[in-house]
């Protein structure tokens, strides 16, 4: 038979639509042309795979060689498509069963030597493959992340003569069910290092406990990137999907890595970031800062020092929780669902308000340093504290340790999955459509908020975001109702928005 068919993937964004590699050998002088709308490294396996098969010791065909990788309207990039197109022109020229390639899919770069190299995005191939009940060909450095998707069936591929040798049925390779979660947690620093800074603890569990976004402000020194470092650990272990998820949007970086498998992320982007780096984009639209932290934290440190146009590009992300990159041939949509945690001084010197160090800053100066920060971008903000140098008695003292990440996880999860079963979601992203549906304000304390939003001009969203604040703090509590200690305590981190 001179026609073959090789089912593969293609990386669309953290999708992985099916790819027809179909290979025909035809009469007239010799020659080897890929079709199917295929980029400059898909055109260039043509060499690698002639290499590839002559080095296994396969035949070449001497004959007109046509590959079509269908859907013609999708484009295909990267090298993913190197190993299915040899097992074509193989199983086209007779040199191995059609059989045995029905029942798998294949991705994989050749190596000039014949190795099958990893390629980026083995996590939504794997995922698509299991649900169309076959099993899938991965190199094998890609393997065991494969194997995490639930009821995949892996087949590590070192080379392509090993892999033949199988598809043949004389030396079968063994099949990597699914690997299952770790029993051990992954590590995480702990809080018990953080010393004092009592106020800005409790903020870091309401932030933990609801989903909330968190500003600290304070002088250099004082804590602020240690305390934000230690929110991961406070959270609860991602589930399978998450996990997944988080693992397909690493993937285009590390396609072999499992670092990033049941980890909650924690990414810390230096202040010099584009928007690009940060939301993602590029020709070919890849995720950027904010999507490779969806289920964990992003950490903006000197958030004023970032550009005004990646800070206000935050905003959709915040409250959509996913980003859409549109491009004149792509239009990617990459989730984005993270929690903020910003970190700034309260001057330009950064000593203004410190006991300590006075402050060289003109009220211009800081005015001016505070306005790099929007209005629309601190409302998204649920949580605003101050923070204060300590005294060195308190630092190399035992006394002001508090408690650890453990003691206060496991508050954190008892008030999580109040909301869990109450709502199914985080307070922090509750719709709006179901806060009134859900709420139970007690009088005197919505009378309290009426008076302080007044008072203090807060806008809708400031209010809403103040009022699941309080649900966060009633679920902390066990509290049925919202009541004025919770509206207190809630207005009280909205009213640090500019600091000390």
């Amino acid at each position: 038979m001179e026609l073959s068919v090789v089912y593969s993937r293609a990386a669309a964004g953290i999708e992985a639509p099916l790819v027809q590699v179909e290979t025909h050998l035809g009469n007239g002088l010799p020659s080897f042309q890929i079709v199917g709308l295929p980029e400059t490294a898909v055109r260039e396996s043509r060499d690698r795979v002639r290499c590839a098969l002559q080095q296994a010791h396969f035949q070449f065909p001497d004959r007109r060689i046509t590959v079509n990788l269908a859907p013609a309207d999708l484009p295909k990039e990267g090298g993913r498509f190197d190993l299915p197109i040899a097992l074509g022109i193989l199983a086209a020229s007779g040199q191995l069963p059609h059989e045995a390639l029905a029942q798998h899919e294949f991705i994989g770069e050749l190596a000039l030597s014949g190795d099958v190299r990893a390629v980026p995005g083995i996590i939504p191939a794997a995922l698509a493959c299991t649900a169309a009940g076959r099993a899938l060909v991965t190199p094998a450095a890609s393997a065991t992340l494969a194997a995490a998707v639930p009821g995949s069936r892996i087949v590590a591929a070192e080379d392509l003569l090993t892999l033949c040798a199988h598809l043949n049925g004389r030396h079968p390779l063994a099949v990597q069910d699914h690997q299952p979660r770790p029993a051990d947690p992954a590590q995480y620093p702990d809080l018990v290092d953080v010393a004092g800074q009592s106020l800005a603890r409790r903020a870091l569990e309401i932030a933990a406990s609801g989903g909330h976004n968190l500003l600290l402000s304070g002088p250099p020194g004082t804590g602020k990137t240690l305390l934000a470092s230690r929110l991961p650990g406070l959270l609860p272990e991602p589930d399978t999907h998450e996990a997944l998820t988080c693992a397909a949007l690493h993937s285009f970086h590390d396609s072999t890595g499992l670092q990033h498998l049941w980890r909650r992320p924690f990414r810390n982007p230096h202040h010099s970031a584009s928007a690009a780096a940060l939301i993602g984009g590029g020709a070919k639209p890849r995720p950027g800062e904010i999507s490779l932290a969806h289920g964990g934290v992003l950490f903006l440190d000197e958030l004023p020092e970032f550009s005004r146009q990646a800070l206000e590009m935050l905003r959709e992300p915040l409250e959509a929780g996913a980003i859409t990159l549109s491009r004149a041939a792509h239009k990617f949509t990459y989730p984005a669902r993270f929690q903020l945690v910003a970190a700034m001084n309260p001057c330009p010197c950064g000593f203004f308000g410190d006991t300590e160090h006075s402050c060289r800053c003109t009220s211009d100066q800081i005015q001016r340093y505070r306005q790099r920060l929007s209005g629309p971008l601190l409302d998204r903000i649920d949580l605003h504290v101050s923070m204060h140098r300590l005294k060195a008695r308190l630092l190399l003292g035992t006394q002001a340790k508090g408690e650890s990440s453990a003691q206060v996880r496991a508050r954190v999860l008892a008030a999580r999955q109040r909301q869990m079963d109450r709502q199914n979601c985080t307070n922090a992203i509750l719709p709006e459509s179901q806060l009134a549906k859900l709420w139970a304000l007690q009088p005197e304390a919505r009378q309290q908020l009426e008076e302080a939003a007044d008072a203090l001009q807060l806008s809708g969203r400031s209010l809403h975001r103040s009022l699941r604040v309080a649900q966060t703090l009633a679920d902390m509590g066990g509290c049925t109702s919202i009541g004025v200690p919770q509206i207190a305590e809630a207005l009280a981190f909205r009213e640090n928005t500019h600091g000390p």
